[in-house]
């Protein structure tokens, strides 16, 4: 044998790609795509599973679009064969994914003198991949990079191997061999936050409005199904964000801020995400056991409202905003269901128009920051930016309804009953005017960069005025 090619940087290096190269495994996030696309492909999968793997692959491959430049490529290691190159060496792109995703992935990045991957007849992974290396190259006659147990059989065939972002068994062959190793980013408490997306739990305080408006915040009969309506609305949230998050990769990936988010940069994968899901969703029909029925029936409806709006509504113009804004008030109406108490018309109301001109506020600032053309949609959205004038003026006279609708309630009979002194709710009024025409007038001025819950949860002038409107309506109960 020539020892000196052996050793030598013209020994060819075999590239893996779903986990190496990329933090990401096109299959899942392919069958994703396909049901955002279609949700009724769902059923076709199982039928081209049975016929093999790699035709799964080649279907779903040939169905969806695929943009191989916001991958999250593994920067280091990808400088690493950016060097290898410049080197002179021979480096070779060899992968289980579809071909179309492998072509493009070599395209992109430039650096591959050919590459190989799963056909419409072949899935191209462990021994099969072995294989086809040991046929090209000879054994032991090229170097290997792969992450996971799928490619310990190729490791066995090659030189050397290159061991990235290793699972438990690479891990354990990487120990074994100590072969050069390149890790992963690994999430932190920081990361499952995110994933979680804990901060818009705020948003979920709702589910107390009905007790604190009614006055039995403090009857424990009322509380504690108030908390676990609370926790089940938390729950079911988390859930849907996560599968929101996997369906709008692509679009994360192009977006300033949402690209950091965990599943978008790879940090958590795809399974992870979907056993944590059910889980959650798991706790939310537990809590159900232990409420009235009604609410189980609007949590379901919370979720399948959620799922049609992650699948197809978030990109329907004005359906959208106004589905946004009824799962606001889904959230007040699972409060009364869970603690049994009268639904009032005029919460309802207010909380409709309140909400949507909020939703249209996040419109508003999409619109604004969009770098599209005229005429042309912003992405994952029905929008275009000649829309921008018409949402503002829709979102501030949504605003002057709700604060319309409360005027007509503190004036109503209804009110009576629950305050002895109505006339000091009317500063009410002017708060509920404040709190949103502000926001707007930082939208105007480029100065929202926050969901406007989370803002008025968080902003210190928007608290003070909720302090005081509660301190209002805790004297119009007394005095």
């Amino acid at each position: 044998m020539n020892v000196r090619v052996q050793t030598s940087k013209d020994l060819p290096l075999a590239v893996d790609l779903d986990g190496t190269l990329i933090a990401a495994d096109l299959l899942w996030e392919g069958i994703f795509q396909l049901l955002k696309k279609n949700p009724l492909l769902l059923f076709m999968l199982p039928v081209w599973l049975m016929e093999g793997k790699a035709r799964l692959k080649a279907e779903i491959a040939s169905r969806i679009d695929f943009d191989a430049s916001i991958l999250p490529y593994r920067q280091e290691f990808l400088d690493f064969l950016n060097a290898e190159k410049a080197s002179g060496r021979e480096i070779v792109l060899v992968t289980a994914a579809a071909e179309p995703f492998a072509s493009a992935v070599a395209a992109h990045l430039g650096i591959f003198t050919t590459f190989h991957a799963s056909s419409r007849d072949t899935n191209l992974a462990a021994h099969r991949k072995a294989a086809l290396l040991v046929e090209h190259f000879g054994e032991g006659g090229f170097d290997y990079a792969g992450n996971d147990r799928a490619d310990i059989p190729v490791f066995d065939v090659a030189r050397a191997a290159i061991v990235v972002a290793p699972d438990q068994a690479a891990h354990r062959y990487q120990q074994s061999t100590s072969a050069r190793r390149f890790e992963r980013q690994k999430p932190t408490v920081k990361t499952y936050i995110k994933m979680l997306r804990m901060h818009q739990w705020l948003k979920n305080v709702l589910v107390f409005t009905p007790a604190v408006l009614a006055h039995e915040i403090g009857n424990p009969d009322v509380l504690l199904p108030s908390l676990g309506a609370f926790v089940a609305f938390c729950a079911a949230a988390s859930a849907i964000y996560i599968i929101n998050d996997i369906l709008d990769l692509p679009l994360d990936r192009q977006h300033a801020t949402k690209r950091n988010r965990p599943f978008a940069n790879g940090t958590l994968s795809i399974p992870f995400g979907l056993s944590v899901s059910a889980g959650l969703i798991a706790i939310a029909v537990a809590l159900c056991i232990f409420l009235p029925p009604t609410f189980a029936l609007v949590i379901g409806l919370y979720v399948l409202a959620t799922t049609a709006y992650s699948l197809a509504v978030k990109r329907m113009l004005l359906i959208d905003v106004l589905c946004l804004a009824g799962l606001y008030t889904l959230r007040i109406i699972g409060g009364k269901t869970a603690a049994d108490l009268p639904l009032s018309f005029w919460l309802i109301a207010f909380s409709m128009f309140f909400f949507l001109s909020l939703a249209l506020v996040k419109r508003y600032v999409e619109l604004q920051t969009s770098k599209v053309s005229e005429r042309d949609r912003i992405a994952g959205r029905g929008y275009r930016p000649e829309d921008m004038a018409i949402v503002g003026q829709a979102g501030i006279s949504s605003a002057f309804t709700a604060a319309l609708v409360l005027s007509l309630y503190i004036q109503s009979q209804e009110i009576v009953g629950y305050y002895s002194s109505p006339w000091l709710i009317w500063p009410l009024v002017p708060i509920v005017l404040y709190i949103v025409i502000r926001i707007w007038i930082l939208a105007y001025r480029r100065e929202m960069h926050d969901d406007p819950v989370v803002f008025i949860a968080t902003d210190w002038r928007s608290q003070i005025f909720v302090a005081f409107g509660a301190l209002l309506m805790i004297a119009g109960n007394f005095i």
